[in-house]
């Protein structure tokens, strides 16, 4: 009988959503496979605290990012978008369990993890590198200069929009120093390739390969049936000036600032840092899109 073939990696860490429904179930079963494998086993922090397992040690993502050298994500993409954006700058790669709806980037099935999970840890996987966006906000200050105020980052989009009210708003869009349109809509959605299957995706946008090196434009309901999306390069600065606004906010993911004032900026590059994500052998993309969207229906 031939030994088990040894794992390509030394330290996990495990990170759930904590909130739901037998979860720590779930947790307790991902933990066993990366024990049996031969990994040290760490929780996130907060997955401890609120799921009491404490069989093994906890860790805060800063922790993680200095010791562990993989992560298991089980939750649903939300989840993964939290975790990715605080572990990319550690470089560690993301596999991930899904415990959501669709799952674009949490790919393994429940059912599926007793097998899946050990082939990629004994290095049978696909691995894929995703951009991230990083954003700032600048507000005009008394010296007439430009203060940053806010600054994060995103997987899948920057969206500045409308707040509470009904008024839609007016944005003026450039691209590195170029004007590209004004926009009078509920707002505007600046995505990733990961993104172009979220927000983007329902408000029209179109589909685009992660290994594309682009973002996509994408107005939410412009007053002007002409704007539409565009893809762009991701190699230049996107910057959206609030024209005109009763009440406006921006999103980073699910980071959000409200309140933006007449004049402020909001800048929009592509991070130096990326996001890794372990899948199991023969996985691609396309085949991902047919399962998420239904494209197979009424294929005999």
């Amino acid at each position: 009988m031939p030994s088990p073939q040894p794992c390509r990696f030394r330290h996990a860490a495990l990170v759930g959503k904590y909130q739901a429904r037998g979860i720590r179930t779930v947790l307790e079963d991902v933990a066993a496979i990366l024990v049996r494998a031969g990994l040290e086993v760490s929780l996130e922090m907060e997955t401890a605290l609120n799921t009491g397992i404490t069989d093994y040690g906890s860790l805060s993502l800063k922790q993680i990012g200095k010791t562990c050298d993989v992560a298991v994500v089980v939750g649903g993409d939300g989840t993964m978008l939290a975790i990715a954006r605080e572990l990319s700058r550690f470089d560690i790669p993301l596999i991930g369990i899904n415990q959501g709806r669709l799952g674009f980037i949490t790919d393994i099935q429940h059912k599926d993890m007793d097998t899946a999970l050990p082939q990629i840890l004994t290095g049978h996987y696909e691995e894929e590198h995703r951009a991230m966006l990083e954003g700032a906000v600048l507000r005009p200050n008394r010296d007439g200069g430009l203060e940053t105020i806010y600054e994060g980052f995103a997987i899948n989009e920057v969206v500045v929009s409308r707040g509470a009210t009904a008024s839609m708003v007016e944005l003026r869009a450039e691209v590195d120093g170029q004007f590209v349109a004004n926009y009078r809509a509920d707002g505007l959605i600046v995505a990733s390739p990961t993104g172009s299957s979220a927000y983007a995706l329902s408000a029209g946008g179109p589909l685009l390969h992660p290994a594309l090196g682009g973002w996509v434009m994408v107005p939410i309901a412009s007053h002007t049936l002409s704007n539409r999306p565009i893809v762009i390069p991701d190699t230049g600065v996107i910057t959206i000036e609030i024209v005109a606004a009763k009440d406006a906010s921006m999103n980073f993911d699910m980071q959000s600032l409200a309140s933006l004032l007449h004049g402020d900026r909001i800048t929009v590059r592509r991070s130096a840092h990326r996001v890794r994500f372990l899948h199991p052998k023969g996985w691609n993309y396309y085949a991902t899109l047919r399962r998420k969207l239904r494209w197979n229906e009424g294929v005999a």
